[in-house]
């Protein structure tokens, strides 16, 4: 049975997705950026919980401060319709999704973080 992601150590699900941008040519710093325009963590902060034992929910709910332009966030990630999961913290997660995907598609840093509606 497979775990729940939230369970999983943030220092195994995060390095995915910096994997999925480097491999469109992004960089690990950019992925961290949007991150912390998402979450309100710092990149030191990132940087940190990558060192830790903490769990991707924990890294989810233990955020800072959620962008609120987070939820203008819409399309769809792993077939999924992110504007219309319930769950917050499944939301959150696929917005992430989203935003490194914007990423890889080359969206620059400023098309991603402008503000949603």
């Amino acid at each position: 049975m497979a775990r729940n992601v939230f369970d999983m150590a943030f220092a195994k699900v995060y390095p995915c997705l910096i994997a999925k941008a480097e491999r469109k040519g992004r960089t690990r710093d950019e992925v961290l950026l949007v991150t912390s325009w998402m979450t309100g963590y710092s990149p030191e902060q990132l940087e940190e919980l990558l060192l830790s034992e903490a769990t991707y929910g924990e890294f989810l709910s233990g955020a800072p401060a959620m962008n609120p332009a987070r939820l203008g966030v819409k399309g769809k990630v792993c077939g999924v319709q992110v504007e219309t999961i319930e769950d917050p913290m499944m939301r959150d997660m696929r917005i992430l999704d989203k935003l490194v995907d914007e990423l890889a598609k080359g969206w620059t840093i400023e098309k991603i973080t402008g503000e949603r509606k």
